[in-house]
């Protein structure tokens, strides 16, 4: 799963940005998810009086509201970007106005100085308003989201790459950086996805269907622990692949 983000503060055209990123998308047969970022602290689906509020004020500790053409489940607080995306399986998770995760991004704004506030060497393009003013900003291409549209796709299936791992830098640094380097490095064409060596690690956690990502350390512990019970049980073979399944 590829996964990148949308940002720029308020009226600067993230939104028709990423509308008609999603079409393009679609065009070119991908599926699509996305997740936006609200930064209002009133903001709540789940209203004081409502008959799903009741549920919750009763104790209720995960609520769902099923409709005729949606099922919204609430949960009581705000989940990360990584549990978040459990949730997803699309080709490409589009985000808007989220900063805060090891992804690519797309810097929206109306003026340079907006720029000067959102960019980072993560971002891979500019877009939104500014995006039919200028030609570039401090090296990185500007795109109209509207007039090149289809521009913008390919500069995003050229440049955004399946989900690294977001681990502190003092974690694991097995590609001789840390996640949040390597993704910049990756952008800039001076290191590749694959130098992630979680990615290519035999050894292989799963949760209910779901890859865990591990650092090396990890999965040292991991291997040893079960490689010090299994090799005194008969069948043992060194080298050979090991699954255990639980559940």
């Amino acid at each position: 799963m590829k996964a990148f983000s949308v940002i720029g503060i308020t009226k600067t055209g993230k939104t028709t940005t990423i509308e008609n990123i999603i079409r393009g998308l679609k065009k070119r047969n991908y599926s699509v998810g996305s997740i936006k970022e609200i930064h209002f602290d009133s903001f709540a689906i789940d209203n004081p009086g409502t008959n799903t509020d009741l549920h919750r004020q009763a104790g209720s500790e995960l609520v769902t509201a099923r409709g005729y053409h949606e099922t919204d489940i609430m949960f009581p607080s705000k989940l990360t970007i990584e549990d978040i995306l459990r949730y997803y399986d699309q080709d490409y998770v589009i985000m808007e106005g989220v900063k805060d995760y090891n992804i690519p991004k797309i810097a929206c704004a109306d003026k340079e100085d907006e720029l000067e506030k959102v960019f980072d060497r993560s971002v891979f393009a500019i877009s939104g308003k500014i995006g039919a003013k200028l030609n570039e900003f401090k090296g990185t291409v500007a795109i109209d989201p509207i007039s090149e549209a289809e521009r913008l796709v390919d500069l995003i299936e050229e440049k955004v790459f399946d989900i690294l791992p977001d681990f502190p830098i003092t974690c694991c640094r097995g590609c001789g950086f840390g996640c949040r380097e390597l993704c910049c490095r990756i952008l800039e064409g001076k290191s590749k996805r694959g130098d992630c060596i979680i990615s290519d690690s035999n050894i292989k956690l799963a949760i209910d269907g779901r890859e865990i990502d591990m650092v090396p350390f990890v999965q040292d512990i991991l291997k040893g622990t079960l490689e010090g019970v299994i090799k005194n049980l008969e069948g043992y073979r060194k080298g050979k692949t090991i699954e255990i399944k639980i559940g």
